[in-house]
């Protein structure tokens, strides 16, 4: 797939900061259904029904590949997600620690893609939350909603994803986003 990305867009994954030690031992960021075969230590923050119907999604453009077997980054550093987390009050959440243990781990879109044609990584862009059946048109990603601190009328939209298989790469890491410095 030929793409041209225009501008400088960088992807954000979340993670419970006593995740990150195995992260950067294994050298790797793992999917959903990896992380279920390797039992990593460390805090998991998502919903697991969520996660279990990710691992039952398979992508348009790779029938074979779930979206669970995929690593998952938002397009935008403040998600939904992480206002659930921060808001500590959802029927469907485990995880009540709140946000201040969470890290951003921010990465380059385009040194991605790049990686993953390099390594024949499978990889796919959303339009809205990976429960779309709509992949691979950076084009259609609504960049209003992605960028809206406001979105009660755009909520599917802002949860736009970049999912990349299997494994990602803590080398691409070029940042960690931290909630306090202290």
């Amino acid at each position: 797939m030929s793409l041209y990305i225009s501008k400088n867009i960088k992807i954000f994954h979340i993670v419970h900061m006593d995740k990150l030690e195995s992260i950067i031992q294994d050298k790797y960021l793992w999917s959903d259904l990896e992380t279920r075969k390797i039992k990593l230590d460390g805090t998991l923050i998502g919903m697991d029904k969520i996660k279990n119907r990710r691992l039952g999604i398979s992508l348009t453009n790779y029938p074979s590949l779930y979206v669970g077997g995929c690593v998952p980054f938002y397009f935008c550093p403040k998600s939904i997600m992480l206002y659930i987390l921060h808001k500590r009050n959802h029927s469907e959440m485990i995880y009540e620690g709140g946000q201040s243990p969470i890290i951003h781990l921010v990465a380059d879109l385009k040194e991605t893609i790049e990686w993953a044609k390099v390594n024949n990584q499978k990889w796919v862009f959303t339009d809205s939350n990976a429960s779309s059946i709509y992949f691979n048109d950076l084009n259609k990603i609504n960049w209003k909603a992605v960028d809206s601190s406001s979105w009660q009328q755009c909520q599917d939209e802002k949860q736009a994803e970049f999912l990349l298989e299997k494994q990602f790469p803590f080398e691409l890491i070029k940042q960690i986003g931290v909630y306090s410095t202290v």
